[in-house]
């Protein structure tokens, strides 16, 4: 059992620093378009438009975590913010996806509810998941600008970005290395909406 415990804990130990060194090594990278996505989001809210956001599995996740994080609040009290994950409704999920198919799941909901002025938010780890491509399709279509929070090298998404898109790539192999760094950048963008919109808190 102590053999074990030993080297549990040094898993555990190389966990915490291979993510520490990727968060570490990639803010120089990621800095310049967070900032970018941040402004987008915040002139988007201010101009009255509203943040969807999309992705599958953890990254589902991620989209109801940043989307709770807008509408109700992150560190400090301010009005409520518009903002839906297309993730979170089961009735729209299956039925799209019984009646056409599941690529649809997301690019569906967004023409309904998604108008000029709006930012889309498609989260991939590895920027191939279909139904967020489709979801960036539509966008472009109906004129909602995108910030795709990817990872690896972006996958099938990255070339479909325009140069008013915003790509914040994580740059590792390792998807749970880049889920740990897309819930920092979405805290950072958080954080940036709310220095924008309502002054520093801090």
């Amino acid at each position: 059992m102590g053999q074990t415990d030993a080297t549990l804990r040094s898993r555990v130990a190389a966990h915490f620093a291979e993510s520490a060194n990727l968060k570490l090594s990639a803010s120089a990278s990621l800095s310049e378009p967070i900032v970018r996505a941040g402004t987008l989001l915040a002139e988007a809210l201010r101009q009255g438009g509203k943040i969807l956001a999309c992705g599958n599995g953890g990254s589902a996740a991620d989209s109801q975590h940043f989307a709770a994080e807008l509408v109700n609040r992150f560190e400090a009290e301010r009005p409520p913010l518009a903002a839906v994950a297309l993730t979170t409704d089961t009735s729209n999920l299956t039925s799209i996806a019984n009646d056409y198919a599941w690529e649809q799941v997301f690019a569906k909901q967004l023409r309904a509810i998604g108008r000029r002025g709006d930012v889309l938010l498609a989260i991939s780890t590895s920027g191939n998941s279909a139904n967020v491509i489709e979801a960036l399709r539509a966008a472009h279509e109906i004129g909602v600008r995108v910030i795709a929070l990817t990872g690896k090298a972006g996958g099938k998404m990255a070339p479909l970005l325009t140069r008013d898109d915003v790509h914040i790539c994580v740059p590792h192999q390792n998807t749970a290395r880049i889920q740990e760094v897309h819930l920092l950048v979405l805290h950072c963008l958080c954080d940036a909406i709310d220095y924008q919109l309502f002054g520093a808190k801090r």
